[in-house]
Order: C-alpha cells, then sequence, then structure tokens
C-alpha cells in the first residue's frame, strides 16, 4: 500500500506516520498502542477513526484500547477499538471493515456478538466511507440508531 494508493475517507485527513518494515511491507504507527503495526485497508481506517475520536470527538487516549482480546463461546476473538469508562467497563465499542467492505447485517451482527460479552452503551461500526452508531438501552431492551458519532462529552 503506496501512498498514492492510500484511499481518501469520509473523515478528516490525518498525518500518518508511515514506514516500510524489514520484509518490505508498508506499515503505520498505531497511537493507541504506540507502535507500528500492518498497514491494511481495516488499519488504515481504524487510524483515521481513532485520530477522529482523539482529535474532533474529545475521546481521552488513556481510555481507549485496539484490538482487545475476549472469548466468545470458548473462542478468542478480537474487538478493533474499545472506550472505557474510568472504572475500565467497556461504554463504547467499534468494528471497522476496510473501505471497500460493505457495511452489512453481518457487520451488525459480528459487533452485537462482541457486546453479548462487553456488554457497552454505543456500538459503531465504520469502512472510513460509511459510519453507523447505536446506543443501546438495556433496561428497554431497545437500541437507537444515533445522526452522528457522539462527543466524549455526551456519551
Amino acid at each position: 500500500m503506496e501512498d498514492n494508493k492510500l484511499q481518501a475517507l469520509n473523515l478528516p485527513p490525518i498525518q500518518p506516520r508511515l514506514a516500510e518494515r524489514a520484509d518490505g511491507r508498508p506499515a503505520i504507527f498505531d497511537v493507541i498502542r504506540r507502535r507500528y503495526v500492518a498497514l491494511t485497508p481495516e488499519e488504515w481506517v481504524r487510524q483515521h477513526f481513532v485520530h477522529y475520536l482523539l482529535e474532533h470527538k474529545g475521546y481521552p487516549s488513556a481510555l481507549l484500547a485496539n484490538e482487545v482480546q475476549l472469548t466468545l463461546n470458548g473462542m478468542s476473538r478480537r474487538c478493533d477499538t474499545v472506550l472505557y469508562r474510568r472504572d475500565l467497563t467497556p461504554r463504547l465499542i467499534v468494528e471497522y471493515k476496510a473501505p471497500e467492505v460493505e457495511i452489512t447485517q453481518r457487520v451488525f451482527d459480528q459487533i452485537t456478538r462482541y457486546n453479548m460479552v462487553l456488554r457497552a452503551d454505543y456500538l459503531v461500526v465504520s469502512n472510513g466511507l460509511q459510519h453507523y452508531c447505536c446506543r443501546l438501552d438495556y433496561h428497554r431492551h431497545s437500541y437507537s440508531f444515533l445522526r452522528d458519532i457522539p462527543a466524549y462529552g455526551e456519551l
């Protein structure tokens, strides 16, 4: 993935730190994990979205985690990004897809399965071009889609 092949997304532009791995593959610096990771189309979306949350929505980096491991039905899975409350319970989870991957019911089913373990209040799905956010109401056993990703202060 060379610079000229990096797809423009429906997110504010970022100034990514790019590098080349020893094997010649491209890498991008993950500001949450504080290390370079393989630059895949999905990672390109993740880094843009995380910067959007940090710089435009006021999310504290100390409460965000990428690639959060969880066990679902006895199998190890990884949730793309989790925002925690100060008591370290999950508040919001995000599932990323590459820009060419359509956001379908299957994607929502995936994040819903992760949330059976995490029980976050907000679920976000993005392929960098389309973003969906829903708020869960556990007391009423319902959910509602929001028009925008809420700012941290609105959660």
